[in-house]
C-alpha cells in the first residue's frame, strides 16, 4: 500500500534516518545499492522529494532522475563490476511490480545469461492494426488534455 512521506522509507533514507550505501547525490536525487539487488552493482535512482508515481513528480522533476541514472550507468560500465549492459526499470503502480510507493529508477547491470528480461505474450510478434493504434493514440491524447494539473 501507499505510504506517506512521513513513513516511506526512501524518505526515511533521503533524511539520513535510515542506512543507506549513497553511489550519488545531487539537489533533487539520490542513488544508493537496493539492498535486494538483482544483480551484482544494481542501484536505485529516487527523487529526494517524495512522489508515488512518475505523475506525481512536479512539473521537470523526471528528467534529473534519468540524468542521474546515466551517470550511474556509465560509471556501472567503467566500475570493474560486470556490466555488459545496462537495464533501467521504472514500475510505476502494484501492479507494475512497484514494492516500495516512492518513485524510482532501477539501473541493474545486466550480461549475456543473467536470467534477468522482461516475460512477452505469446502473441508479441504481432504488428497492431493502423485504426486502433490512431484510436488508441487519440484516446491518450484526450486523456492528457484532461490529465494536467
Amino acid at each position: 500500500m501507499a505510504a506517506s512521506a512521513e513513513g516511506c522509507i526512501f524518505c526515511k533514507i533521503v533524511r539520513r534516518e535510515a542506512p543507506a550505501s549513497f553511489v550519488r547525490e545531487d539537489a533533487f536525487t539520490l542513488a544508493f545499492m537496493d539492498i535486494q539487488p538483482m544483480n551484482t552493482g544494481h542501484v536505485l535512482v529516487i527523487p529526494k522529494a517524495h512522489a508515488e508515481y512518475v505523475e506525481d513528480l512536479p512539473a521537470g522533476s523526471a528528467g534529473p532522475i534519468l540524468e542521474a541514472a546515466k551517470e550511474v550507468s556509465r560509471a556501472l560500465r567503467a566500475s570493474g563490476i560486470r556490466c555488459e549492459a545496462v537495464s533501467f526499470y521504472l514500475a510505476n503502480g502494484k501492479e507494475a511490480g512497484q514494492e516500495v510507493f516512492h518513485t524510482h529508477m532501477h539501473v541493474i547491470p545486466r550480461w549475456r545469461g543473467d536470467g534477468l528480461g522482461l516475460r512477452v505474450r505469446a502473441d508479441r510478434g504481432r504488428v497492431a492494426d493502423r485504426k486502433d493504434l490512431d484510436n488508441l493514440a487519440a484516446k491518450i491524447r484526450a486523456a492528457m488534455g484532461r490529465s494536467r494539473k
